[in-house]
């Protein structure tokens, strides 16, 4: 009987004991589910061995293991149990979603040493030590989610701004900021100096003043090339003045006397200096101005002015996205100065999705509601040979336009500026083949296996699809069809403008709707010297030298014609007769007399008579096809 109710008493114990198990090895196999999700797109990486109790995981320590790849952070947020997390010295790249900052028990995180990018933005979380050094992050915000925190290292990233809500880290002490050529005002932008043990901010822009004992606590080399700073005595130093009342008020009286004697040396001093000024500026305080003048403006911006992406109306982006995913629209992300619409920056905004970013520097005059509506009609331009307005900002006087990312660049770069993927020339047109017979030149098909795939600027059949895709685009906003866009001319067509998607599309950039002022015949022209580079290699084509070409081509004999061709596409005889058939083209488009200049729907026909291509026609949506 005793056995018996002891049985009874042992069974709902056993019972718990194998629920308890049971939830072990339950946890642990879809943690280590989780884990292999996270780092499916990882290479290098190994799981951990199984726990011989099922236990859930709480630390992953992966540091220095050759990883390379982009972890999927939000399967990593969900193992619910992990309490410390280590990846340093690794080669991850990507940018980490603010949500993975929020799982519930993660108290330590050491990323350093990384490729990891991008804004970087935080939700409430419980950290308390976060190292994020030496990585590509471009902004830091919502810091004041991190109530925790006590240690936070963001060196040696591209973090162009203070982070907000930096100074609201009321638990932190210590904090390493440095070689970020951030922006910003100590102390006001910074925690309680008397709370930090740890303070690094050199190598940046920071405006403020340093006290003495803060030069005392952190070291000189805590401030070195910080910015530009004012030095001061500590307050605390300066309340000493009531027991000495009667020297002080003495030694300002003498203080003063001698201040007013050297102040007239001054003035004659800045008189005389004022004239040399006015000749000659320094070219450091230009710089300086320069420098302040791009500050500037980013800093009067509405930061919190929404961002309208076209086909991602959910999307929710601000300019402050815009100015942290470019380091503040800084010279690191610069590509281009501009042209005639104003700079060109790179961003990666959250998704991994690369664009450019248009400072319309032109357009800061224009009302809100007209540049909207005007970017809207750009918008609704779709061809598959036109650069897309993927969305566009107002903040302010400031209009920004987004377009999507070419990796290839432009068309410049790619005939000029790229050797790779290109043909030997120097080997085939050397001492083997310049004297060989036109039978026995290598044929496009030989020469294609002996410098592997040709996809570059020595294939003549690219370089022609390139210029009838810019045909085909010119031609649809030239062409205006009812029902899709009113005509558009573009105004300042040049190799620069042309970009190079990954299948060697091109795409027309920077069409601006009124053109300037220009006509469709001046496109037109301008087109024609696009394809007498495509033809001759050359780059820059004054007036004079486009009337020398049109000279040869109209007068010259077939092989003076032919001389012009670039050598790399005189390797081929169809090839180099493809391309003289291209000059008469470019001919007929650079007439003198605008009414001469056929249409670019003209053009689309005669080159593709040329050649016929391989491609489909017509663009995308309700577009024509030419």
């Amino acid at each position: 009987m005793a056995l018996r109710l002891l049985l009874l008493l042992l069974l709902p114990l056993l019972f718990l004991l194998s629920l308890l198990t049971s939830t072990h090895c339950s946890c642990d196999s879809l943690h280590r589910r989780l884990l292999s999700l996270s780092f499916s797109s990882v290479a290098g990486f190994h799981p951990p061995p199984a726990s011989a109790t099922g236990d859930c995981i709480r630390h992953l320590h992966l540091p220095s293991q050759n990883l390379s790849g982009t972890v999927a952070w939000i399967f990593l947020r969900n193992i619910t149990t992990l309490q410390t997390l280590d990846l340093s010295g690794n080669a991850l790249d990507g940018s980490i979603p603010g949500s993975f900052w929020s799982s519930p028990a993660l108290t330590e995180v050491n990323l350093a040493r990384n490729n990891l990018g991008g804004p970087l933005r935080f939700e409430e979380s419980c950290l308390r030590f976060l190292n994020l050094s030496g990585n590509r992050f471009s902004a830091a915000s919502d810091l004041s989610q991190l109530t925790s925190l006590k240690a936070l290292d963001l060196s040696r990233n591209k973090i162009g701004f203070t982070p907000p809500g930096l100074n609201s880290l009321h638990n932190i002490d210590y904090l390493d900021l440095s070689n970020n050529s951030m922006t910003g005002e100590f102390p006001r932008d910074f925690p309680a100096i008397s709370v930090l043990r740890f303070l690094n901010v050199s190598y940046n822009n920071l405006t403020g003043e340093v006290d003495s004992a803060a030069l005392h606590k952190f070291g000189s080399s805590a401030f070195e090339k910080g910015g530009v700073f004012t030095y001061a005595e500590a307050s605390s130093e300066q309340t000493k003045g009531k027991k000495h009342a009667k020297s002080s008020t003495w030694r300002k009286a003498v203080i003063a006397a001698a201040s007013a004697v050297v102040g007239v040396v001054i003035v004659g001093l800045l008189i005389a200096g004022a004239f040399c000024c006015r000749r000659k500026r320094s070219p450091e305080k230009d710089k300086g101005e320069v420098a302040d003048e791009e500050i500037g403006w980013v800093r009067e911006a509405r930061w919190g002015a929404p961002v309208v992406v076209f086909e991602k109306p959910l999307m929710e982006l601000t300019f402050g996205d815009l100015a942290g995913a470019t380091s503040g629209f800084g010279r690191e992300s610069l590509m281009a100065e501009g042209g005639r619409s104003g700079p060109i920056y790179r961003a990666v905004l959250p998704g991994e999705m690369h664009v450019v970013v248009r400072v319309m520097e032109r357009d800061r005059g224009v009302e809100p509601a007209a540049a909207a509506a005007a970017f809207k009609e750009i918008g609704r331009l779709r061809h598959r040979n036109l650069l897309p307005l993927l969305g566009y900002c107002i903040s302010g006087r400031e209009k920004l336009l987004l377009y999507e990312y070419m990796e290839r660049g432009d068309l410049h770069r790619w005939l000029h500026e790229l050797p790779a993927g290109q043909p030997d020339v120097e080997d085939w047109t050397g001492d083997t083949w310049e004297n060989a017979p036109s039978d026995t030149r290598p044929s496009s098909s030989s020469a294609a296996a002996a410098a592997g795939t040709i996809t570059a600027v020595g294939d003549w059949p690219t370089r022609h699809r390139i210029g009838l895709g810019v045909a085909r685009g010119l031609a649809f906003l030239h062409q205006g069809w009812v029902g899709s866009h009113t005509p558009v001319v573009h105004g300042h067509l040049v190799p620069s403008n042309i970009l190079i998607s990954d299948d060697l599309e091109p795409r027309i950039a920077d069409f601006a709707g009124e053109g300037g002022g220009a006509t469709a015949e001046d496109d037109v022209y301008s087109y024609g010297v696009v394809v007498m580079e495509l033809v001759t290699g050359r780059p820059h084509w004054p007036e004079e030298e486009v009337e020398r070409l049109r000279v040869v081509v109209r007068d010259g004999p077939p092989a003076a014609v032919a001389a012009v061709v670039d050598e790399r596409l005189q390797m081929e005889a169809e090839w180099e007769k493809e391309a003289v058939e291209c000059l008469k083209v470019g001919y007929l488009c650079t007439a003198k007399s605008p009414e001469k200049r056929p249409a670019m729907q003209q053009v689309v026909a005669l080159l593709k008579d040329i050649r016929p291509d391989t491609a489909a026609d017509g663009g995308g949506g309700a577009s024509p096809t030419f």
